[in-house]
């Protein structure tokens, strides 16, 4: 895999495609955008890098969010981690994420290989084509999916 293209990037932060939003939104009413900046929350009420979603409880302070990640190895990881977490504490949590079926996180909290199928409360959906990501010209150079982790 050449992982200087697919983690390349200025930021690890990929503003969520308005479109995208909208069609998840309308199905799941978010009530807070868990990584967020101002400038590209999608929720009236929103999370940043001043918040930190990795270390709260997220039901304590909602029932449903929205997600996109940064996209680096290790902070995407940690969030499918917590998101995984909070779905036993009844938090629903419908993330935006590169379609990295080959990672650890992946197998360990969304996929499970040896049943063929998504683990417990877990539903991918994979996405056609490539993102274009917060008024970008060009493409992602990433597959993306969307990963729902309900209670």
């Amino acid at each position: 895999m050449n992982h200087a293209l697919m983690f390349s990037s200025k930021s690890d932060e990929w503003e969520t495609p308005q479109d995208v939003f909208d069609r998840l939104h309308a199905e799941f009413d978010f009530q807070i955008d868990l990584a967020a900046s101002a400038e590209n929350h999608k929720c009236e009420r929103w999370w940043g890098k001043g918040d930190d979603a990795l270390t709260l409880t997220w039901a304590a302070h909602a029932k449903r969010g929205w997600l996109n990640p940064p996209y680096s190895r290790t902070l995407c990881a940690r969030f499918i981690q917590v998101a995984a977490s909070e779905r036993e504490l009844g938090f629903l949590t419908v993330m935006l994420l590169p379609a990295r079926t080959d990672t650890k996180a992946f197998h360990t909290y969304i996929y499970d290989a040896s049943t063929w199928h998504p683990r417990p409360g877990v539903e991918i959906r994979l996405l056609p084509g490539r993102l274009k990501f917060g008024g970008s010209t060009n493409a992602a150079p990433f597959p993306s999916m969307i990963v729902v982790f309900r209670p």
